[in-house]
């Protein structure tokens, strides 16, 4: 079995799907996006012919949200799906972030006056960055100025169902009500949320694990697998070096060429969708991302390995490039990373200097 091919078809890598930015978001499930820039090219990479204004627009408008989910870090979701996240992920983060929460001395009763605070500064439509609502919790007698005090009562405040992600104000973040920029969503009991994530998840991700799993939703594994088992019937499974892998019985129909190279941005959910990247990465270069520091970076993918980085200064007039190979590509390597250099400057419609 071809892991690393197959995770690619079916994340829809390579500018697979049709549609807009909610599609792409609805497939995954979820999408990280602590790095803004980088969410939106991760967008980018799976529509055909999307530019960065486009998926802008569609986060202003409120067609794809940015809170808090699964792990504690920033999701992509759609208002369909918010609020059924929420219920099923968000005791998890809570737990994870439990210990912070007792040093910076925030308790049930203290979300409670936040989240009340939070909520009528924002009612009516209200878009408030984060350093206005700071000022707000201030004058409600909210201690603020403790370690990341304010960073974690507006993340209890996201995970309550309070606030998400209003539009941005020039490059500046704004909060909104989440009542206000999804009303009405459909509610669905624990159960039917734990199956429809695990579809989404072996269906856009697979082959993969109830580990990777566990790890990419921050469900227990015991959780991952009752919701792998509820939706099994739809997979089928191979074993791998001893590792049972799960995929949709059906395959995406189209088929890419060889070589195909991609420019992965950091925390794309080829790289953080899994516990385990053996089978997109050599140990050997795994251990080069890891000695630069960061393991999650932005990466450069051949025929769906991780074969170095890159990096991006973006100008007014053009996009500069830089890439770092591992070891020396070959002609055609590089001249699909080549390729694929234009299709990150045709998303930001500027022209591209690979460097």
């Amino acid at each position: 079995m071809d892991i690393a091919h197959l995770r690619l078809r079916n994340q829809r890598i390579g500018g697979a799907m049709r549609g807009e930015a909610a599609d792409v978001v609805g497939w995954l499930g979820a999408v990280q996006a602590q790095d803004f820039a980088g969410a939106k090219w991760a967008l980018g990479l799976r529509l055909r012919q999307a530019t960065d204004s486009q998926i802008e627009r569609a986060f202003n408008e409120g067609a794809i949200l940015r809170t808090h989910l699964l792990r504690p870090t920033w999701h992509f979701v759609t208002p369909a799906d918010i609020r059924w996240l929420l219920s099923l992920t968000a005791p998890r983060v809570h737990a994870a972030s439990a210990h912070m929460y007792r040093r910076l001395e925030l308790d049930a009763s203290v979300f409670k006056r936040s989240n009340a605070a939070l909520a009528k500064a924002l009612q009516g439509g209200q878009h408030r960055t984060r350093t206005e609502l700071e000022g707000v919790l201030q004058k409600a007698g909210i201690a603020t100025d403790v370690g990341n005090r304010v960073a974690y009562l507006m993340m209890g405040a996201e995970l309550g169902g309070i606030i998400c992600s209003g539009p941005r104000r020039g490059k500046q973040f704004t909060y909104a009500l989440l009542e206000e920029r999804a009303p009405q969503t459909k509610t669905i009991d624990r159960d039917q949320a734990l199956a429809e994530l695990s579809r989404r998840y072996f269906a856009s991700r697979g082959p993969a694990t109830v580990q990777d799993f566990a790890k990419w939703s921050s469900l227990t594994v015991a959780d991952a697998g009752r919701g792998l088992e509820s939706v099994q019937d739809g997979l089928r499974k191979e074993v791998v070096d001893g590792r049972a892998y799960w995929i949709p019985k059906s395959r995406p129909s189209h088929d890419d060429g060889s070589p195909t190279a991609h420019l992965l941005s950091i925390y794309d959910e080829y790289i953080s969708g899994y516990k385990d990247r053996n089978a997109i990465v050599s140990e050997e270069d795994g251990a080069r991302l890891v000695g630069l520091g960061n393991a999650l970076t932005a990466v450069i993918v051949v025929d769906g390995q991780i074969v170095g980085t890159w990096k991006r200064a973006l100008g007014k007039d053009t996009v500069v490039i830089e890439t770092h190979p591992f070891q020396r590509l070959t002609r055609v390597e590089k001249r699909a990373v080549a390729e694929a250099a234009q299709r990150y400057g045709a998303f930001h419609e500027l022209p591209v200097s690979l460097e």
